[in-house]
């Protein structure tokens, strides 16, 4: 029997899965792939959670990071058998990083950085349908890089208001002329939604990758990483569909779950 404190952490966790851009685990997946999917959300979760802890110093954070990565090489592979602990070093590492850097110089850097905060979690994902091969793992981190760089577009207000963060390359801040004083405005000037509408556009083309990808696989992973695909297409298409003001209170960057399930019935139409 679930106790009341691990029944909460399990809503909480359900609430934030659905909170996010893409189907973490799709209802219709087997136990067998649903329950990993779920854990492994739930340790990123965690691992997030600690690199933004706001009651907490950047230095106590880097000790808090330093002490669930020893927990984790402590318990590997007991706690989640089927998946590689790499990844999960990688998500580390990333929460690490935002610790001494909070701005992307360029955006080779932000693509350093996605390679740790975002493509680990598409390498757990093949792991879990064992199809992590060479021909699926390169395009499986365009699709999660596309999907961090779409992130950061939605959150760009609060992720410099909240936490002195701003992932938007530096150089592209200056190509478009905007400041970070622009950032904070209320809504989003006009090279504000200039510089927002090219990073949708590079994430876009990465994201194309995903097509590929979906056309790789087979079965049930097929179908999981086409509702990824399809999160991602959705959430550019609300990136879009407000006109790329990111800033503006009440404005909904969030991606309609009917837009995600027609992209994702047109991904998996496509003949393998």
């Amino acid at each position: 029997m679930i106790g009341p404190v691990a029944s909460g952490l399990v809503a909480d966790t359900r609430a934030r899965e659905r909170a996010e851009n893409f189907p973490v685990a799709l209802r219709a997946l087997p136990a067998r792939y649903r329950e990993p999917l779920h854990a492994a959300y739930a340790l990123a979760r965690r691992i997030d959670d600690a690199g933004d802890d706001p009651t907490r110093t950047p230095i106590q954070r880097l000790d808090d990071l330093d002490a669930l990565e020893a927990e984790l090489r402590a318990s590997w592979p007991s706690r989640l058998p089927v998946l590689p602990l790499d990844p999960f070093l990688d998500l580390l590492a990333a929460n690490r990083y935002d610790q001494t850097l909070t701005r992307m110089p360029t955006y080779d850097d932000l693509l350093g950085y996605c390679r740790l905060s975002a493509n680990p979690i598409g390498r757990v994902v093949l792991a879990v349908f064992a199809a992590d091969r060479p021909d699926t793992i390169g395009l499986s981190d365009d699709v999660c890089t596309a999907l961090q760089v779409l992130e950061h577009c939605q959150d760009v207000g609060e992720d410099l208001r909240d936490r002195d963060r701003v992932y938007l390359p530096a150089e592209d801040l200056d190509r478009y002329g905007v400041t970070e004083d622009d950032l904070r405005a209320p809504s989003a000037s006009r090279d504000v939604r200039r510089l927002v509408a090219a990073e949708v556009d590079r994430a876009s083309a990465l994201l194309d990758s995903g097509g590929s990808l979906v056309r790789r696989l087979s079965g049930w992973a097929r179908v999981a990483v086409a509702g990824y695909v399809a999160g991602g297409r959705a959430t550019a298409d609300a990136l879009r569909r407000c006109d790329y003001d990111v800033l503006a209170a009440g404005v909904d960057v969030t991606p309609r779950r009917r837009d995600v399930g027609t992209h994702a019935l047109r991904l998996l139409a496509v003949r393998r």
